[in-house]
């Protein structure tokens, strides 16, 4: 089994040493290089010809965002983006990631040593994905040990009936790794009467605001970060916060948004399954889900009771994920009624939206 080949970058000589500490007590992972700044690693690339690259945004003699955006112009290579946790850091790590960025992890502001310790078996599954993120690299991935994993049970018991309250449609996305992206070029398709969506992307509590007012700029509909309590209405999109599960519910006249400080799910917080599964319960037969680009399995099993309550949902295809775990792993538990590219799953939400709602599910079957 071929370890993944890391080049780390960053101007700060502690980051780099602490960076390439962690990474090389991964098994699966071997530190190549380091450089302090994107000239010296334009030359360590053609030298070393890593798998992976870490990237600092601040750095001496270029930038990281125009080095990222020459590396993708004229040798793309996965790369994952070393962020602050500041307003200015989570707009710049966004822009890398419409730029090709496969993904980030935050830089700490304080106690650099111990806080960078501690996620250290994040930022090392971080990078062995973006390996696997490109095609022509299948690197084998050991498990690290990790804690047990909590269903959506933790949060929210699954239903034994399932409502159509309210009778209008109701649009439903989850997202992980690649879903930035993916979510923008879906709310950038979307009218601004489009039926009102809920959105569970995997992302740190500090970019949850920033990446909703940055889709709000690129999106016909109004788009914000989820209230507890905010009324669902068409034309409006609603993100979950990065430190709170997003669920949705009846309050007697209408569907809210809840907003829910559970433990996380699928090691995730927000989790797709827990919108997913509240929407099963609370919107049934009305709702049209769609499950995109991300690692691992969250969304899967809630897209199947989605199914199961008479909604009709869609995977996006493999070939246009950046990484196909959660839509495949709902495909391959029968879970998705179609499976699209991306450019197409925005005509096909408002598609089926449009039809009437007893037969919006069985036109998705055929």
């Amino acid at each position: 089994m071929s370890r993944v080949r890391v080049l780390v970058i960053d101007d700060s000589a502690l980051v780099r040493k602490l960076l390439t500490t962690m990474l090389s007590c991964d098994p699966m992972i071997e530190v190549v290089g380091t450089a302090a700044d994107p000239l010296i690693a334009r030359e360590k690339i053609k030298q070393l010809e890593p798998d992976v690259l870490t990237l600092d945004v601040e750095m001496p003699r270029m930038d990281g965002l125009t080095f990222l955006e020459n590396l993708m112009r004229l040798r793309p290579m996965p790369v994952v983006m070393v962020s602050s946790l500041t307003q200015q850091g989570a707009e710049v790590t966004l822009r890398a990631l419409e730029l090709g960025a496969v993904d980030f992890f935050t830089k700490p502001s304080s106690d650099l040593a111990s806080t960078f310790a501690e996620g250290a078996q994040d930022i090392c599954a971080k990078v062995k994905l973006a390996a696997l993120a490109r095609p022509r690299v299948r690197t084998a991935v050991r498990k690290l040990e990790v804690a047990p994993r909590l269903t959506a049970d933790a949060v929210l018991p699954r239903s034994q009936s399932h409502d159509t309250r309210g009778g209008s449609p109701i649009i439903a996305i989850g997202a992980s790794t690649g879903g930035t992206e993916a979510i923008r070029v879906v709310l950038e398709a979307m009218p601004p009467d489009a039926p009102p969506i809920l959105i569970t992307q995997h992302i740190p509590a500090a970019f949850s605001a920033p990446f909703a007012a940055r889709m709000d700029n690129c999106s016909a509909m109004r788009v914000c970060e989820a209230r507890d309590g905010q009324p669902i209405q068409p034309g409006h999109a609603y993100i979950a916060p990065g430190s709170e599960h997003l669920l949705v519910m009846w309050d007697g006249a209408r569907h809210v948004c809840r907003l829910h400080n559970g433990p996380p799910v699928n090691r995730h917080k927000p989790a797709v399954d827990v919108l997913f599964r509240s929407m099963a319960a609370t919107a049934g037969s009305t709702v049209i889900a769609a499950l995109l680009t991300g690692m691992g399995d969250d969304g899967a099993r809630g897209l199947l009771e989605l199914k199961e309550a008479g909604a009709a949902t869609i995977v996006q295809d493999e070939a246009s994920s950046v990484v196909w775990g959660m839509p495949g792993a709902a495909y391959k538990m029968g879970a998705a009624n179609e499976m699209l590219p991306l450019e197409n799953i925005a005509a096909r939400l408002l598609e089926l939206a449009r039809r009437p709602l007893a037969g919006a599910a069985r036109a998705a079957h055929r």
